[in-house]
Formats: structure tokens, C-alpha cells, sequence
């Protein structure tokens, strides 16, 4: 009887998901192993259901590497949270006759993999391929997780459209983009679009101020008004949400969370808030215009997957499978200049959390400072002489008002 090689996908979907399965089955079917679908992620297996799978055979999947969303479907289940549920995961596999493993997700599900393979005790090899549009699992600089590039490309092209529309009709945008703990999404779709500014948590701290936020914004629609535009977009990542001090903005305190304790970005409306905050701000000092407040996450998850993480994906699954029957498990697979590199499952854990690392976004990097120039915005310069008089003039303020009032943008 042949040896079995189990995938399951966790987290949000992601273009590539199905690439990476059609790569593993292959490579594994040409292994000797047998290959079985886990279908929606954890959920099963946490209740020790083992009816919830599909045999994957190489005539099966042989084109769907160009298709978005997961052909097994996909979950946020947590077994973590509960030892009977991580107990079930590992008796399920083990009466599967699943000897191999691989996982596709991000930090959330990295860090399931990881737990998984502590509970097996050798007696499941386990590899994580890193899935995730946000990409902010702990790669080196410059490798992204897969579905990022297509995401960024599709976000890009959205934005770039919105921008159009915006100096057609004379409006503002406010775009909001997936990206819980990283604003890499944000500035690739505003960097990609040159849209007029991008607005990422990582530039504003680990307490955010709502004034600050506001301030930025407020200050980037005036001062496109003294340039004679009166139009323009923003891109905030959504991550800026879980930072905002919640003794400013209170309704913080009653976002539900999900499975993993992360709150429900989904269910705050972020770009509601700032579209009613700004505007209310701007008609005080006797500025009008229209914003309109636009969420862009959802379509882009489950797009077909743009050549790159086509191409990616399959030397992902290829190096996972190559690095499990080689011996390997308690990795999480990389590729970076041609070459598979597998990281340790205990280099992915942050010490202080005790769960996956997050990949943030270097604002000291020069690609950042880069990106920071290409935006329009309040600068320090902005608030003396006469570039302050020129601001001043188009609101109810006198210029010292106006400075005391936005110099908060500008800290």
C-alpha cells in the first residue's frame, strides 16, 4: 500500500492555492504517494471527521493551477485553541494513514502547522507553504508569500481606475485594503495606481491617533486643492483599524473576532468612519467635496492567479514534497533565487507571542522613503511661509490656526 501525502488550505483564499495543489499531487504521484484533499481546512478534523476528503489524482487537476479559490475549499478553524480539538486533528490524519502533510495559509495556519507537528511526534512529517495576499509571513525582503503579486496587480489596476473616475467627477476616494498587520498590499496597490497617497500602520505607530489620521487626510484634500486638484485617492491599509487608540474611537471595543482572536475587519466599517469624520472636518473649514468610501479585498482572493504565481506556486509545491520524502518536516518552504530554502518551524515563532511573525513593512527602507515622495500630502514645509498662507487661504482658519491644527499630520 502506498504511502499518503495529505494537503489542507487554512485562512482567507489567495490566487495560487490551487497551483500549489496541482504541483503537490503531481510531484507526489510521481513519488509513489497517494494524495487526499482535507476539504475546508481544520474544520473536520478538529471534530475527528475523516469523511471530508478528495482523492487528488494527476488527470484531475492538471489545469487548474490557472484558476483562482481552492478546489478543497478552505477555513479560519483554530484546533490550537483547544488540546481535545489538536488531539482529533492528529488521530484523524494518523486513521487517514497520512504520513506527510502540507499546509498552505498564512500566520495563523503556519502556526497550526507547527502545533500539528509537535503533536504528531514523528509520526507525521509536516511542510507549510506560505499563502497570503497581505504577505507578511517572515520572509526575507524582497520574496513574497504567493497571491500577493497577482493581488497588488489586480488592486493596482482597480485603484488606477478609481483615480480616473475621481478626476472625472471631481471626487475623493477612500480606498480601503486588506492587510491586517502590514500595509505591503496598501502601498503596492497605491505605488502601483500613483495613487495620491497610502496610508499604512507601520508609519503611525502602535497606538494609532484618530485625530492623526484624520489630519493626514484632511490636510492631503487641501492641499490637492491648492495644487488646483480637487480630486484624488487614498489607499489606507486596513490594519490601521486594529492600531486606533480605542478611548478615541469606542466602537473598537464591540468589533467580534474570529477564530483566532483577530477582530472581524470585515465588520468595522473603517472607510465609512473616515469618509463621515473627514467631510464633517472639511465642510467646518468650508471646503466641499465628495468622498466616497470604497472597501477592495474580496475580489481580489479568488483571482485567477497572473503568470508569476502561476509559475511560483508550482515550485512551491514541487520543493514541498521534494523536502518531505527527502527527510525533511517543521519547515516552512521558501524559494529565493532559484533555490529552495526550508525554515525552521521554530524560526517562524515570535518569542514574546508565542505565534507566527509578522513581516511588516521597513519605513526606514529606501524602497519606502521612495514610495513616501510619490505621495501628496501635508510635509513639515507645508505649515511656514508662504506654502502655509497659500493653505490657510483656502479655509476658515488664520495660518497660525491652521498650523496648530495640522501640525498633528506632520509629527
Amino acid at each position: 500500500m502506498a504511502e499518503k501525502l495529505a494537503v489542507v488550505v487554512g485562512g482567507g483564499p489567495a490566487p495560487g492555492i490551487n497551483g500549489v495543489i496541482s504541483a503537490v499531487t503531481f510531484e507526489a504521484w510521481k513519488q509513489g504517494l497517494e494524495v487526499i484533499g482535507i476539504r475546508d481546512g481544520f474544520k473536520w478534523l478538529s471534530k475527528g471527521d475523516t469523511s471530508h476528503i478528495l482523492e487528488l489524482h494527476p488527470e484531475d487537476i492538471s489545469r487548474i493551477h490557472v484558476r483562482g479559490g481552492s478546489i478543497i475549499g478552505t477555513s479560519r478553524e483554530n484546533p490550537t485553541k483547544s488540546p481535545e480539538k489538536m488531539a482529533n486533528v492528529i488521530k484523524a490524519l494518523t486513521s487517514l494513514g497520512v504520513k506527510y502533510l502540507v499546509t498552505i495559509g498564512g500566520d495563523d495556519t503556519a502556526y497550526t502547522s507547527t502545533r500539528v507537528e509537535q503533536e504528531a511526534a514523528g509520526k507525521i512529517a509536516v511542510c507549510h507553504v506560505p499563502k497570503t495576499i497581505d504577505n507578511d509571513l517572515p520572509l526575507p525582503h524582497g520574496v513574497p508569500t504567493f497571491g500577493f503579486e497577482t493581488a497588488r496587480q489586480l488592486g493596482a489596476q482597480l485603484v488606477e481606475n478609481l483615480m480616473e473616475d475621481a478626476q472625472t467627477s471631481w471626487r475623493w476616494y477612500f480606498v480601503i485594503a486588506m492587510g491586517r498587520s502590514a500595509g505591503h498590499l496598501a502601498l503596492g496597490m497605491g505605488m502601483g495606481a500613483g495613487a495620491t497617497l497610502t496610508l499604512i500602520p507601520e508609519e503611525l505607530g502602535n497606538k494609532i491617533s484618530f485625530k492623526k489620521v484624520i489630519a493626514i487626510l484632511t490636510g492631503a484634500v487641501i492641499k490637492r486643492l491648492a495644487l488646483g486638484r480637487g480630486h484624488g485617492v487614498a489607499v489606507i491599509a486596513e490594519g490601521v483599524a486594529i492600531r486606533l487608540d480605542p478611548e478615541e474611537l469606542t466602537i473598537l471595543r464591540d468589533v467580534p473576532v474570529d477564530e483566532h482572536g483577530n477582530i472581524r475587519l470585515a465588520e468595522f466599517p473603517l472607510g465609512d468612519i473616515l469618509k463621515h469624520r473627514v467631510g464633517t472636518e472639511l465642510d467646518a473649514l468650508g471646503v466641499k467635496t465628495t468622498i466616497i468610501a470604497k472597501d477592495i479585498g474580496y475580489e481580489l482572493r479568488c483571482s485567477p492567479p497572473i503568470s508569476y504565481d502561476r509559475e511560483y506556486t508550482r515550485y512551491l509545491g514541487f520543493s514541498a514534497v521534494q523536502f518531505l520524502v527527502g527527510g525533511g518536516t517543521g519547515a516552512m518552504i521558501m524559494l529565493k533565487d532559484g533555490k529552495c530554502i526550508p525554515i525552521n518551524f521554530a524560526d517562524l515563532i515570535d518569542p514574546k507571542t508565542k505565534k507566527t511573525r509578522i513581516r511588516t513593512v521597513d519605513i526606514d527602507s529606501d524602497d519606502y522613503h521612495m514610495a513616501r515622495r510619490y505621495m501628496i500630502r501635508l510635509e513639515k514645509e507645508d505649515l511656514a511661509g508662504e506654502e502655509l498662507v497659500k493653505l490657510a487661504k483656502l479655509t476658515n482658519l488664520s495660518p497660525e490656526e491652521f498650523k496648530n491644527r495640522f501640525s498633528v499630520a506632520v509629527d
